[in-house]
């Protein structure tokens, strides 16, 4: 949840009165410094247009690999089915 200026200084002004400004000061940089590394964790955690086209290049290619040897075994299983055939005879 965001809070505007006007709500993040009456925030401030309040825990101000009661906690002091030193407290108050650390509290807010506080979470300035963990919110500020959860948005740096999850910015690396995202993946970019580069890292999807990088995904979908390798799932072709590997599909068309898969292909390949897919041909190369059923024509040596065609190969090995008429020679059986020739053999019976």
């Amino acid at each position: 949840m965001y809070l505007e200026a006007k709500e993040t200084a009456r925030l401030y002004q309040l825990l101000s009165d009661k906690l002091g400004n030193d407290t108050t000061e650390a509290m807010f940089k506080y979470i300035d410094n963990k919110t500020e590394r959860s948005v740096e964790a999850t910015i690396k955690t995202l993946a970019t247009k580069q890292d999807l086209a990088d995904v979908n290049a390798n799932v072709h290619k590997g599909f068309a690999e898969n292909i390949k040897w897919m041909f190369i075994f059923w024509v040596g299983q065609i190969g090995a089915i008429i020679a059986l055939i020739y053999l019976k005879k």
